[in-house]
């Protein structure tokens, strides 16, 4: 034996043992009751962190003691590269955008690209030595993973739970793409309260002035005391010129700015829950690529419109100076 254990090269030398005796290789002839342990595919996005290795050696602690219980243990390995970050991922290195190259020629891209992460990825997972069989590997990009996806969505639809339907959803002006609620990350921004007098009776504080030409409604809590009295008038919006409805609903807090909320499409999740539950009007003011579509905001982009429309509201009388 050496004076001194060369890690290293044992690790090396057990990790092709392994692959060349296809020790964790699933057997499809066994009789053993099977295993399966379904992990989620790390996503091709950079470089590998600690993480990766913590999460991934946990699922293989429990492959490694049901395989010593006898089970018959399936499990493959996979690559996410079919999603945003991804497609950033690409677009980065190659200083392009998936809109610039066309979907085809994109998606050949990141089939390319990610070929020299996917070693990389591979040859991490196998330096740790976790204990998957690599004959099932797979990307979510891939033919196979495309194929399972469409008979799936086939199946639902024959089933009659696929359905077309124009909703709100979460969307990306930047990448031209919807996204899911795990893609996003709560930011703190600083705003203001801007109390805009609607009518007489009606102020209304907000932090999104710019989103007055999507007012479709008015709402107030009916069991707020100073408010309530409002219920079922109807008032003009300031510079756009829409007729909306007072409404009452308890999701008001009436004692957040004036207690008088206006109902837009879309500001939130609320403005989405009250324009189902009171069948009101779309009015869709921001086009896919952020900018706004009334003529009034001469194409400008959300971000630049706020203060633009606080300042015509100031000029125009309808900002209440000293309130919030």
């Amino acid at each position: 034996m050496k004076d001194r254990l060369d890690h290293k090269e044992l690790e090396e030398r057990i990790s092709k043992f392994w692959s060349d005796n296809d020790i964790y290789k699933f057997n499809e002839d066994s009789k053993a009751e099977v295993y399966s342990i379904d992990t989620p595919p790390p996503t091709i996005s950079g470089l590998i962190h600690l993480g990766h290795a913590f999460s991934y050696s946990q699922a293989d602690f429990v492959a490694r003691y049901k395989r010593m219980k006898g089970f018959n243990v399936f499990y493959p390995f996979g690559f996410d590269n079919n999603g945003i970050p991804t497609e950033l991922l690409v677009e980065k290195i190659h200083n392009t955008t998936a809109e610039k190259e066309g979907r085809e020629k994109f998606v050949q891209l990141v089939e390319s690209e990610t070929k020299n992460f996917e070693k990389m990825y591979k040859e991490v997972w196998r330096s740790i030595g976790i204990s998957v069989d690599w004959s099932l590997l797979y990307t979510t990009i891939g033919k196979k993973a495309q194929r399972t996806s469409q008979l799936s969505f086939v199946e639902l639809n024959k089933m009659g739970r696929a359905y077309r339907k124009e909703l709100p959803t979460i969307w990306c002006p930047k990448e031209g793409t919807a996204l899911s609620q795990m893609e996003l990350k709560d930011k703190v921004l600083k705003s203001k309260f801007v109390t805009i007098r609607f009518s007489d009776d009606i102020v209304i504080a907000t932090t999104r002035p710019e989103l007055i030409p999507a007012c479709v409604a008015i709402i107030v809590n009916p069991q707020d005391q100073k408010n309530r009295h409002l219920i079922g008038k109807k008032v003009k919006v300031p510079i756009f010129g829409q007729e909306v409805k007072v409404i009452g609903d308890d999701r008001v807090d009436p004692a957040k700015g004036t207690g008088v909320v206006m109902c837009c499409t879309f500001g939130d999740l609320t403005d989405i829950e009250w324009y189902k539950a009171y069948n009101l009007d779309l009015r869709i003011v921001i086009d896919k690529h952020g900018r706004m579509l009334p003529e009034y905001f001469q194409g400008k982009k959300v971000r630049e419109t706020r203060e633009f429309i606080i300042n015509d509201l100031k000029e125009k009388g309808y900002v209440l100076a000293g309130r919030r």
